[in-house]
């Protein structure tokens, strides 16, 4: 066993026994993983109030398969303005739930990392703003090597220039042309292009969306979402009663 230092953001905390903390844990530098501070309902030296849920931390570990032991934790940002509104609550819960969901223990993801604490500063500084959790899901997917066909048809091979119109297939978790579709969903001709220009650039806030637009792109990704969890997230179900 060997103690190391990694920079963290807490995604979830269970209280254990009658003062211990496991917590799971998305690093920088190991992925992620899950670990227990022995005594940290009770230890104001060694973690000080510093795991809390969303929380980057800089954090001395002992990795161990399965279950690491955490030594001590220091605190980088406690993104604390997120509790002052529900809704960022909601969304940074569920940006957590996700990411313990879709990404696998132990292997390192520079840019998922950078995307999530993006999006967490994003909503410690700022109001809620549905277009956050669309600009968060299309980069998830897009890093994680799901990213779905934004530039053309399927079909008929006809570039996506927001002016033709479009339908989406739910069952198929595709776009395709107006003309190309058997069944499905009419979306705005817009929608492909401005999920490009999501990924065209690192910065939540960039991007604005229309109603409409917001509406087609929740419809597409909420599916896309779906098919790659394979279950319904808890926080979810926070999220939509959020609005």
């Amino acid at each position: 066993m060997r103690s190391i230092q990694v920079e963290a953001v807490v995604l979830k905390l269970l209280d254990y026994r009658e003062a211990d903390v496991i917590a799971t844990l998305f690093t920088r530098e190991q992925g992620k993983l899950r670990g227990i501070a022995p005594g940290a309902r009770k230890s104001r030296k060694r973690f000080g109030g510093s795991l809390d849920l969303f929380a980057r931390l800089t954090l001395t570990i002992r990795l161990r398969d399965g279950l690491s032991g955490i030594q001590e934790a220091a605190i980088v940002t406690l993104s604390h303005h997120i509790r002052e509104e529900l809704a960022r609550v909601a969304l940074a819960g569920y940006a957590c739930e996700l990411t313990d969901i879709l990404l696998p223990d132990g292997m390192p993801n520079l840019r998922y990392y950078r995307l999530l604490c993006a999006l967490l500063e994003r909503l410690d500084g700022a109001p809620h703003s549905p277009a956050d959790r669309r600009f968060f899901e299309i980069n998830l997917l897009n890093i994680l090597g799901y990213r779905p066909e934004l530039e053309r048809c399927s079909v008929c091979a006809a570039p996506f220039d927001g002016t033709r119109p479009l339908t989406f297939h739910p069952s198929a978790h595709l776009l395709t042309c107006r003309g190309c579709a058997g069944s499905g969903r009419p979306v705005t001709p817009t929608i492909a292009p401005l999920l490009r220009s999501c990924l065209s650039t690192g910065r939540f806030g960039a991007i604005g969306f229309t109603d409409d637009q917001l509406a087609d792109a929740g419809l597409f990704l909420d599916n896309l979402i779906a098919r790659h969890t394979g279950k319904e997230l808890k926080s979810l179900r926070f999220l939509r009663e959020m609005g």
